[in-house]
């Protein structure tokens, strides 16, 4: 560490000291920062902290609002200084960045004794494990791979689900025209990126995703194939409303429910939302793969990691990753959250027809070898390259740039980032 950042550590730990009074203070006391704060996320931690308090740990709650966003740059101070947090929700390679940086523990023993290697799928495992060490508990499997849509406009319409891209382009001008936004999107650059994601896979495939997204080929990243997946952003870019811009998901969400917006491309926490507002998949609204992507299974996993800290804290941090593990939370939560449990031995009989969809093609693209790291959420690439990414995709969606000049860029942006 530098000079500099540790005069800023310093000072940053002055500010933070009465905190770390309070640690000392209270070892029944598990404090878990995360990013759940919209009404379906609320609604599905309430059952993680039902189940630490009932475990006897007090719930410090730290939230940070905005969702999907990385723990800010302060929480990684506290961590370097050993006043961290319990435990934080992360994902993909940020896991991976704190661990090599040393500033996360492990639940070994309860991993070990609970059998986690046999039910956690080992793509989940990449990031949940450090050189052998369980340093994260998975809570879930999120999919970003997915359209939602308004079902009584399908049906007023008449429109079948659509297999192709190029349906979903006709689909579009059809419910534009009978007065409906055709696309509910938040101009949010992790948003745009979302979309990305399955515009990708759906101009070339798994093989293409994997050598473009995960492995960085610089072939694959000027090809004409990657010029097709940002023409498909360029036509998704027509079909949504002028208000978009800085508009939070679970705002584009509602949006479909409440009519006014035909389809949005999310993950399946939205489906979170459709639960909290009482709307079942089928009968209200529809659920369905981003065309060109059948047989894909784009991911994400929530995941706790856990802080080193206190030797006085490690058996809250165990109680409370054994909480997160356990199959009957991981079932009940999972139905309200959206997504689909981190454990494969977890029943399917109690999800929605949406969550059993998803159950079901995980099955299979493990099998296949289709199961992939979103690189939007952070699970196909690292930080920095990631951001670079990001930014020529957003900037480009916002943009009159051609696809072939994004394209261009886009090697660029890779190449500079490494």
């Amino acid at each position: 560490m530098s000079i500099n950042k540790k005069i800023k550590l310093a000072a940053l730990l002055c500010a933070l000291g009465a905190t770390g009074v309070s640690y000392a203070q209270e070892d029944k006391s598990v404090e878990v920062v995360h990013w759940w704060t919209s009404g379906g996320e609320a609604a599905a931690l309430k059952i993680l902290k039902d189940d630490v308090v009932k475990r006897g740990f007090i719930w410090k709650d730290s939230a940070i609002a905005g969702g999907g966003e990385p723990p800010p740059a302060k929480l990684r101070s506290r961590a370097a200084s050993g006043n961290s947090p319990d435990a934080m929700q992360m994902l993909g390679f940020t896991i991976t960045d704190y661990a090599e940086e040393g500033l996360l523990g492990n639940v070994d023993a309860v991993a070990n004794k609970e059998g986690w290697d046999k039910v956690v799928p080992l793509p989940l495992q990449k990031f949940s494990k450090h050189k052998g060490k369980w340093v994260a508990a998975p809570v879930n499997i999120h999919r970003t791979n997915w359209i939602w849509a308004n079902k009584a406009i399908f049906d007023e319409l008449k429109l079948p689900v659509p297999k192709t891209f190029d349906a979903l382009v006709a689909h579009a001008e059809k419910i534009r025209k009978a007065g409906y936004i055709p696309l509910a999107h938040g101009g949010q650059p992790w948003q745009e990126a979302i979309i990305f994601d399955s515009a990708v896979m759906s101009a070339g495939g798994p093989k293409f995703y994997k050598q473009a997204m995960v492995d960085l080929d610089p072939v694959a990243l000027g090809s004409k194939t990657m010029e097709q997946a940002f023409a498909q952003m360029q036509k998704l870019r027509t079909m949504v409303d002028p208000n978009f811009p800085g508009r939070n998901w679970n705002v584009a969400t509602s949006m479909v429910y409440h009519k006014k917006a035909a389809m949005q491309i999310m993950g399946d926490w939205a489906k979170g939302e459709f639960a909290k507002g009482n709307m079942k998949p089928n009968v209200d609204y529809l659920c369905f793969q981003y065309p060109g992507t059948d047989g894909t299974f784009i991911f994400i996993a929530d995941q706790f990691a856990i802080l080193k800290g206190s030797d006085k804290r490690t058996e809250g941090q165990a109680e409370f990753a054994s909480a997160v593990m356990d199959k009957g939370f991981q079932e009940k939560f999972n139905m309200v959250k959206g997504s689909v449990p981190a454990r494969t031995d977890v029943s399917m009989d109690r999800f929605d027809d949406c969550g059993k969809k998803s159950m079901s093609d995980l099955k299979q693209a493990l099998k296949a070898g289709t199961m992939v790291g979103s690189y939007a959420q952070g699970h196909a690439m690292p930080g920095p390259v990631k951001t670079a990414v990001t930014d020529v995709v957003s900037k480009f969606f916002n943009s009159d740039k051609s696809p072939a000049e994004a394209t261009k860029q886009l090697v660029a942006a890779v190449k500079n980032s490494k």
